[in-house]
């Protein structure tokens, strides 16, 4: 079944339990962007591409709606637009093709489907081929443990199976973008020509995307990752990221964005407070959390969020340290940079305190909060809030 058509009616709050206050921050990639030698032409591209990402997913928040559709529908969106490394627009493997990767995590399993048990917890991808939108893809799998019992699928079965539901493949060249195959033929020595079948600039791009068909891209020879991360007014966290990897990555190369506790993590965790913080709390009208959760999105050079476990790490610093989620997450890009690694993180928890620090020059981000006001950044002296 597709997304839109499997999309659940909003749930009310349930009696009796505080509301959450929603929350989405997004990303669209890191590190290889520059002040210098971006325009004001592609300054603005980025940021309305990151707004409207920002908008879809907060149209769904806004009605009561589900993180998970909230976090997909911010994702697609930036899958969408060919200026953002995923689905459409991503970049090229070695072999001048477009291997994608997506991923889900959420910190309890959905209201709308109680039948999902809290331990599938989520669902990588990699290895896709003719998926327009992975996210919606990863989403379906998720919520269809007996089409798909695993943690992880790649490939032709990944895509057959979502056939059965009712996804429609695509052509390999729906994915091309003049800009992302220059970096590619470029990057290893060779002329622009020939282009990839399908893709004639007299019937490609230009007929495609006219208005974008010649833009140069900020981010010269990517290594990011989209993603999302949303708060829903249930309290629940989910996390969705989307890749076409690294510019003339290895055939086969799998990275970060679809490997759990490297990329992407989301969790639930109970809290304790002794008598002393619950009167204090209770003198001074605080909130009282007996539950906690977290999501992180990673995005830059993943195969150091893979030795690192980047994401998990983060949460298990928060959970068992203590830290502040912002804390936690500065500690974690400095030790990616330490190690030589590019990137940056966003970082979302429970309370709705947002963390998104990087390690290089840029990072394409943005929030919304419940007034519906979209924030945007790139570099790395812009703040969000």
């Amino acid at each position: 079944m597709s997304f839109e058509k499997g999309k659940q009616p909003l749930l009310p709050q349930a009696a009796g339990r505080s509301r959450c206050k929603y929350v989405l921050v997004i990303h669209g990639g890191a590190g290889t962007m520059s002040r210098e030698k971006s325009t004001n032409a592609q300054l603005k591209t980025y940021h309305d591409g990151l707004r409207v990402a920002l908008k879809a997913g907060y149209r769904v928040l806004k009605d009561g709606g589900e993180a998970m559709d909230a976090a997909v529908a911010a994702v697609a969106a930036l899958e969408d637009n060919i200026v953002f490394n995923a689905g459409k627009g991503a970049v090229f493997n070695v072999a001048g093709k477009n291997e994608l990767e997506a991923s889900i995590m959420l910190s309890k399993p959905p209201a709308s489907h109680p039948h999902i048990p809290s331990s599938r917890r989520g669902f990588g991808l990699t290895l896709l081929t003719h998926i327009r939108n992975p996210s919606k893809l990863v989403r379906e799998l998720y919520l269809s443990p007996s089409a798909a019992p695993h943690a992880f699928l790649s490939g032709e079965n990944a895509e057959n199976i979502a056939e059965s539901l009712g996804i429609t493949l695509v052509d390999p060249a729906y994915f091309y973008s003049q800009a992302r195959w220059k970096e590619h033929r470029r990057g290893l020595g060779l002329p622009d020509t020939p282009y990839p079948p399908g893709t004639h600039e007299s019937e490609g791009e230009i007929k495609q995307n006219s208005s974008l068909a010649f833009l140069e891209a900020l981010d010269m020879y990517p290594t990011g990752t989209v993603g999302a991360v949303a708060l829903d007014i249930r309290g629940c966290i989910c996390v969705v990221t989307s890749t076409g990897g690294r510019t003339n990555k290895l055939v086969g190369r799998i990275g970060d964005t679809p490997v759990m506790s490297a990329g992407y993590w989301a969790e639930e965790w109970g809290t304790k407070s002794g008598w002393l913080k619950k009167t204090w709390n209770t003198i001074t009208g605080k909130k009282i959390h007996t539950r906690m959760a977290v999501g992180i999105s990673g995005t830059g050079d993943g195969d150091y969020f893979i030795r690192q476990a980047t994401a998990s790490t983060i949460a298990r610093r928060v959970q068992l340290l203590g830290e502040p989620i912002a804390t936690a997450a500065q500690v974690a890009v400095e030790t990616l940079r330490r190690d030589g690694g590019v990137g940056g993180v966003i970082v979302l928890n429970s309370e709705g305190n947002v963390a998104t620090p990087l390690n290089c020059e840029g990072m394409y981000r943005g929030l919304i909060r419940e007034d519906g006001v979209p924030k945007t950044a790139i570099f790395n002296d812009e703040v969000l809030e």
